[in-house]
């Protein structure tokens, strides 16, 4: 079912929120956008302070454009990607006006693991108001089931217009990077990634932004090759690496968001090794895990000098992020079903 929607979330290039929108634009969607970005300060320093601890004066004038949005526009849904400026008094009215609200948010509020509780002060006093939750992470599932609220479960996918594999006769020619990590520097991974460098002596790439944070001038150098990669360029360097690493962050998850880009992209994928990535992919069939840097090291080797078995694999990643849909589109699918499952049950009652 076709519905009108505003979709609230950041709308610029190599955004996942953008991908989105062009997914829900594929599913004849009839969407109206509102772009958070619009509303960021020009002085940094406010922009820092909102992320920080979004409350008072500064965010009063998002707030107010999202009401306003909503009265002009009249929108059957109002799709809110990671809401953490929102004040409970916005979605109120949001609701009063007539929407069913949808929170979508891939990040979790409730480890505190990244940045603290202070972000999401705003997102916690909110999100109990919320008409369905999209949820991806077990830890939540559970925590939501208890609070009795509205979830749909979902998993982290990825953009078939952007994730796709290399041109025809592509090969380890086209490859400059041996082993190669694209992403930030989390948790334990500058040690990781070090230790392979420097212990087991191998081949490692690094692209990404704030890595001069866990490295000095010298391994800045050594280790890394640019900052962040996002669009075409983020897919061409999974392309041109031939194993590509991904591991996950301690907040909860199961899973890496690049595990499903880089098989989509039709690259090796060698993954740490969780019940998640396992029921994703079948081990030394579709793709690689490791549970150690040593298991890690030794992988790399054996692939780095089996080519034949690592293109193999790396095929056969690819059907399967097909076959299983992990895409945008078989994900917000999922979403919307729900929606009309709800909105045929019972229609949204005002707060």
């Amino acid at each position: 079912m076709a519905r009108r929607m505003l979709y609230v979330a950041p709308l610029g290039p190599g955004y996942t929120t953008l991908y989105r929108y062009h997914a829900l634009q594929r599913l004849k969607q009839n969407l109206i956008p509102f772009d958070v970005r619009h509303y960021d300060y020009k002085i940094g320093k406010l922009n820092a302070m909102v992320y920080h601890l979004p409350i008072g004066p500064l965010v009063v004038p998002i707030n107010l454009a999202l009401v306003a949005a909503v009265q002009k526009e009249r929108p059957e849904i109002v799709w809110l990607d990671r809401p953490m400026v929102f004040t409970p008094h916005t979605i109120r009215r949001i609701k009063q006006l007539g929407a069913f609200t949808v929170c979508f948010n891939q990040d979790n509020a409730f480890c505190n693991r990244y940045g603290g509780p202070l972000p999401w002060y705003q997102f916690r006093r909110v999100f109990r108001l919320m008409d369905l939750h999209c949820l991806f992470r077990e830890a939540d599932v559970r925590r939501y089931r208890e609070w009795g609220l509205n979830y749909v479960v979902n998993q982290f996918s990825y953009e078939p217009t952007e994730h796709f594999p290399p041109p025809q006769g592509w090969s380890d020619a086209d490859r400059t990077r041996e082993v190669s990590f694209i992403g930030s520097p989390y948790d334990d991974r500058p040690q990781f990634l070090r230790n392979l460098i420097e212990v087991h002596k191998l081949p490692v790439v690094i692209s990404g932004g704030r890595w001069s944070t866990a490295f000095n001038k010298e391994e800045i150098a050594r280790y890394t090759r640019g900052e962040s990669l996002v669009g075409p360029a983020y897919r061409e360097n999974i392309w041109k690496s031939k194993i590509n690493l991904a591991f996950v962050t301690q907040n909860e998850d199961d899973v890496s968001h690049k595990s499903f880009e880089i098989a989509a992209c039709g690259a090796f994928l060698l993954a740490l090794r969780t019940p998640g990535h396992q029921a994703c992919f079948e081990e030394g069939k579709e793709a690689e895990f490791f549970s150690s840097v040593e298991e890690c090291a030794e992988k790399c080797r054996y692939y780095l000098d089996h080519p034949a078995e690592r293109q193999a694999i790396a095929a056969r990643g690819r059907e399967r992020a097909v076959r299983s849909g992990y895409d945008n589109d078989t994900q917000l699918t999922r979403i919307l079903a729900r929606l009309d499952e709800m909105h045929s049950a019972t229609p949204p009652n005002p707060s």
